[in-house]
């Protein structure tokens, strides 16, 4: 849609107040909100977060006060027009006399969407929507994902090299933790450099849960934590699968568990077969890490459609995947991935060294919407497998 420069610049701020909620507003989405008086000066801002309670607009509206009469709203969501965890914005905008609102895209529950555009158009107000809707819509991706189909949003996300290996031969010398991936190595050095595992860490931070499976516990011992230095509401959560509870109690990340108490390690296994596995479930949570216990998970066939929904009941909306090739392959083979990010390095790891996907059923696929981002000597290509605001 065309739009007025001044409305750009505006509805560009409303989207970098909603960016500042990155980590702080799960699980409720990304919304800021700018209110300028009847003469275009801004007179108020918002940026939600869910502690705050309070909606941008309201924060914004409470930050104008009685100038934002006659003024206009630049937000990047819908103003929600049902009574949730607070009061429905729409009357308060009413209320506050706001003229004209310009807003990114619908709200993307299906249950509410549009409501709120309704509702302030028949209380006359002009209702433009539209603008930089794209970038609105990869803000609230997850949300959107969550709140439609009842799921967390997954990107899977791994280092390369230019012959697609994720890892050395057993005999090269291996890396410890990788930013990028927990499975980087080159010779003693990283597969990606540290734009590209610098950027890694910004995804981290972005996303809810990281998950993993039990092969790159043992093979790189990982803490899996969120070093971006950034704050945020919830602690990353930390997801295992461990079919065959192999998880070492000696591992970095029970021990982290056990000496900081975070409660931010949760590990799907089968169910109990034996008096020994029991007994180490029973140590295992005596150490603060959550067990859930699930029929027929298998590394050859990730039952992810069950750990995934139970993710959701625990509010998690997005989830980041830095597995092996084994979970790489079964992720991809059951549906579960959403987007995925793929750092590649100028780098040939050759015959032998580990590929970034395997497993019996797994077949070809096709990325859509590609974007090609590039990191010093590196390249990253973030492409999705679905519409997240689909049906």
């Amino acid at each position: 849609m065309a739009i007025h420069p001044q409305d750009e610049r505006l509805l560009r701020r409303a989207l970098e107040l909603a960016r500042a909620g990155l980590g702080l507003a799960s699980p409720n989405p990304y919304v800021g909100a700018v209110i300028t008086d009847a003469a275009g000066n801004v007179v108020g801002e918002g940026s939600y977060t869910y502690t705050g309670r309070k909606h941008a607009e309201i924060l914004a509206l409470e930050s104008a006060g009685e100038k934002a009469r006659g003024g206009t709203l630049y937000i990047n969501l819908e103003p929600h027009a049902h009574q949730g965890r607070t009061p429905p914005c729409t009357d308060a905008l009413i209320a506050a006399g706001i003229r004209r609102v310009v807003a990114s895209m619908r709200d993307p529950n299906p249950k509410v969407s549009g409501r709120g555009f309704e509702q302030l158009r028949a209380a006359g107000m002009q209702v433009e929507v539209g603008g930089f809707e794209e970038e609105a819509q990869k803000l609230n991706e997850a949300f959107a994902r969550y709140i439609r189909n009842g799921v967390p949003f997954v990107t899977l996300k791994s280092a390369l090299t230019l012959d697609g290996k994720i890892a050395p031969a057993a005999h090269q010398t291996r890396a410890p933790e990788s930013a990028a991936s927990s499975k980087d190595g080159f010779r003693g050095t990283w597969i990606t450099g540290e734009a590209a595992r610098a950027h890694a860490l910004e995804l981290r931070h972005q996303h809810d849960a990281i998950l993993v499976g039990i092969g790159t516990i043992l093979a790189d011992d990982p803490l899996l934590t969120d070093r971006s230095g950034r704050p945020r509401r919830r602690p990353l959560l930390r997801v295992v699968l461990d079919s065959h509870w192999r998880l070492p109690i000696d591992c970095r990340i029970v021990q982290n568990v056990a000496r900081e108490r975070k409660d931010d390690l949760l590990v799907f296994c089968s169910s109990a077969q034996s008096k020994s596995f029991s007994e180490r479930k029973t140590q295992l949570e005596s150490m603060g890490i959550r067990v859930e216990e699930i029929r027929g998970l298998d590394p050859n066939h990730l039952d992810l459609e069950i750990v995934l929904r139970g993710l959701a009941q625990l509010e998690i909306l997005s989830v980041l995947i830095e597995g092996g090739s084994t979970v790489n392959g079964a992720a991809l083979t059951v549906g579960a991935v959403d987007k995925m990010f793929l750092y590649y390095a100028p780098k040939i790891l050759g015959a032998g060294a580990i590929p970034f996907a395997r497993g019996a059923d797994f077949r070809p696929i096709g990325l859509e919407n590609i974007h090609l981002h590039r990191f010093g000597e590196d390249f990253a290509v973030e492409g999705y497998l679905r519409d997240p605001h689909g049906a």
